[in-house]
């Protein structure tokens, strides 16, 4: 973990909400290392003191985040995106591009390359950093060009037996009219029909926001993972509260209701593993989050080639058959649970 009151580039540390009580921290141990540095007095034990305390507090905190704080972790500015996650872990990586239909969607990137010594395809959803490359990507929501690209690379894994790894982190697919003119619903139900039977592993893993048809689109596979502090829902909290309460300013209430945080849908069957993030969240140590993500990808991937093809499509089959947990209520249990 960087230094309290820095981020992991060496910057000042952006802060959420409900970090804000580590503002105080990180400022006076901050002030105590120039007046250290300046004046030549010696403040280690109380610098020692103050960090031990700031980390105290950060694990207390990120121990006990709400959905919708979980959702702000998600979103976080400087959380690594896919192409932080590619650029860590993926040698010998060469991009793969357009759908050979329309564009080159670069909302989405896909590529052949190696994971330690594992061959495979990479599919990948992009936000962008900086502002240009945000409004180049689209701020990751994909069009149809990008589920087709997405879909024609993965066929390529197939026709080479090579496995494939996903990266969802998207809103969700882009709905303004071009993207429906050409025919996005149709390109997402395609790709979890051709997914669904893909003659390889698939992995994927969502590393950050997980929204709607958007993370479908690229989400059907042997093995669903998603990083601790990672969301994955059919629609944004925001969305919900708007349908719901008619205001986005209910999203918070929506998020707790949804049971989208990893804990959430791991307990309810819809992912098969929790992916840990460094204390504080990947943003805090992009270089751990990678190493773990790694770890998983290597050893689900061997897992997976152990299991022959037509066995893996059964499986495949039957754990998108029976995924999720369901209640049963009578009127009067309701009545009772309402009261």
């Amino acid at each position: 973990m960087p230094p309290a009151g820095s981020s992991a580039n060496g910057g000042e540390e952006y802060l959420l909400d409900f970090e804000k009580p580590l503002a105080q921290l990180a400022r006076s141990i901050a002030e105590l290392e120039a007046e250290q540095a300046n004046a030549g007095r010696d403040h280690g034990a109380q610098i020692r003191r103050l960090r031990a305390e700031y980390v105290e507090v950060l694990r207390n905190t990120y121990a006990n985040l709400t959905a919708w704080e979980t959702v702000q972790v998600a979103r976080h500015p400087r959380r690594p995106l896919a192409t932080d996650y590619i650029e860590r872990i993926v040698t010998d990586f060469v991009e793969l591009h357009g759908d050979r239909r329309f564009a080159d969607d670069r909302a989405i990137r896909c590529g052949l390359g190696r994971v330690a010594t594992e061959r495979l395809v990479i599919v990948a959803q992009q936000k962008g950093r900086e502002t240009r490359e945000k409004i180049e990507c689209n701020f990751g929501c994909a069009h149809p060009e990008g589920y087709r690209k997405a879909l024609r690379a993965m066929k390529l894994a197939e026709k080479f037996s090579l496995p494939v790894v996903t990266l969802i982190d998207t809103p969700g697919a882009y709905p303004g009219i071009g993207s429906e003119e050409r025919g996005v619903a149709e390109a997402i139900a395609v790709n979890l029909r051709e997914m669904s039977r893909l003659r390889t592993p698939v992995i994927c893993v969502v590393i950050g926001e997980g929204g709607s048809g958007g993370a479908l689109g690229i989400g059907v596979g042997d093995r669903m993972a998603m990083l601790q502090y990672a969301y994955y829902s059919v629609i944004s909290p925001e969305g919900c509260a708007a349908i719901l309460w008619k205001t986005g300013e209910k999203a918070q209430e929506a998020a707790e209701a949804m049971k989208i945080t990893a804990a959430d849908l791991k307990a309810l069957d819809l992912i098969d593993e929790i992916i840990t993030e460094p204390l504080g969240g990947a943003h805090r140590n992009p270089a751990e989050a990678a190493s773990n993500l790694e770890r998983f990808i290597i050893r689900s991937l061997r897992e997976l080639r152990r299991t022959p093809i037509e066995e893996l499509l059964e499986a495949r089959y039957r754990r998108w058959r029976r995924m999720g947990k369901f209640v049963r209520m009578t009127a009067a249990s309701a009545a009772n649970s309402a009261s």
